[in-house]
């Protein structure tokens, strides 16, 4: 079992815990460059994956490191589609303008959905977060001069400074490019003391305002970091998808981002990326299985049923929530801890049990 010897206060400030770490994250920054080498048949699912991957990263922010739940993450990943579309073909803005614009609007429209939800919390904030969605969507349908309605609008292929990226392998690295950047971006910020106090919000409302963290700043600047990473996911995604519609965005989306962090593990970068995989291939695997299903008692029938898969997501959810609270990362560690302490491993090591802070016992 490998113990990481701290000699120095600037190990606490480097990105990487060890050498042994950095250089599992260069190999695997390796095998992702040459991916499309490997793997050229699965482009266009590899460039959905690093999208949801940055979905997932933006409501990990918020619900895994803040403990604020959101159903509404859809309506902004709208936002950011529409508004990066709208500047670079209706009003002719370059690329990388029209990216930022997208993903500062879709970060005001955070700090508008933020601010009166400050008084909300746990279901309620759910409901209104919810209904935040469902208003957008409405917006979508009638906003016909910006969206196109219902007929939708289609979206041209990105290019930036003048190099067409067009192609999957190219619009693959632009995608790794920006997901690679909020991951750096996101690091970072979770060690500053804005992460630090969105931690201690999640663990602790009364706690952390009692160590004087203001409650209300740092729920704004959360809804609105988060709101903009998903800005700026929604500008990949309508290259990805190629044509824009209003019944894209709807609650099933959002229910899907919210299954993608806890599938992958609450209060984890890895967990975001993690869910992100496992969401991305669970529709194809969904759909092998209803090809491979033999017509046996109407059994084929029933597999067939256009709303299976949303049923599926909610059956998911909750078995994870049941019986692995701590998602496919938290499986990881278990594993990685098991062979690391054999044969003195426990079972007791990851006993799960409800524990309290005494200031919690104040609600």
């Amino acid at each position: 079992m490998r113990f990481i010897f701290k000699t120095s206060y600037e190990q606490d400030l480097t990105l990487f815990g060890d050498s042994v770490q950095r250089n599992w994250y260069v190999a695997l920054l390796v095998g992702l460059l040459g991916l499309p080498w490997l793997l050229p048949a699965y482009l266009t699912d590899l460039s959905l994956v690093l999208i949801y991957g940055l979905c997932g990263l933006s409501l990990m922010v918020l619900a895994g490191y803040t403990g604020l739940v959101s159903l509404g993450h859809a309506a902004f990943l709208g936002i950011g589609a529409y508004a990066h579309v709208y500047f670079v073909q209706d009003v002719g803005l370059p690329w990388i303008v029209a990216v930022a614009l997208a993903t500062a609007l879709t970060a005001a429209a955070g700090v508008l959905v933020g601010s009166p939800a400050l008084r909300m919390t746990g279901v309620y904030l759910t409901i209104a977060t919810l209904a935040f969605a469902l208003v957008i969507q409405e917006v979508f349908t009638r906003w016909d001069r910006v969206t196109h309605g219902l007929k939708g609008r289609p979206v041209d292929k990105p290019v930036i400074f003048g190099v067409s990226f067009a192609t999957d392998a190219a619009f693959y690295f632009l995608c790794l490019g920006f997901l690679i950047g909020g991951l750096w971006l996101t690091r970072n910020l979770l060690r500053a003391p804005t992460g630090r106090a969105w931690v201690a919000i999640r663990d602790s409302e009364i706690a952390a305002q009692s160590m004087g963290v203001n409650l209300a700043v740092y729920k704004t600047m959360a809804f609105s970091y988060s709101a903009g990473l998903m800005g700026l996911a929604g500008a990949l995604f309508a290259h990805k998808i190629g044509y824009l519609a209003p019944d894209i965005f709807s609650v099933l989306l959002s229910i899907q981002f919210l299954l993608m962090v806890v599938v992958g593990g609450l209060g984890s970068l890895h967990g975001a990326l993690y869910g992100a995989v496992f969401v991305a291939i669970l529709p194809v695997l969904i759909s092998q299985a209803r090809d491979a299903v033999p017509a046996w008692h109407g059994l084929d029938r029933f597999v067939k049923q256009p709303g299976l898969e949303p049923g599926l997501f909610g059956l998911i959810l909750v078995l994870f929530i049941l019986f692995e609270p701590l998602g496919i990362f938290g499986r990881w560690m278990k594993i990685k801890l098991y062979f690391s302490m054999f044969p003195l491993y426990k079972r007791a090591t990851f006993r799960r049990q409800k524990t309290y802070m005494r200031s919690e016992r104040l609600r």
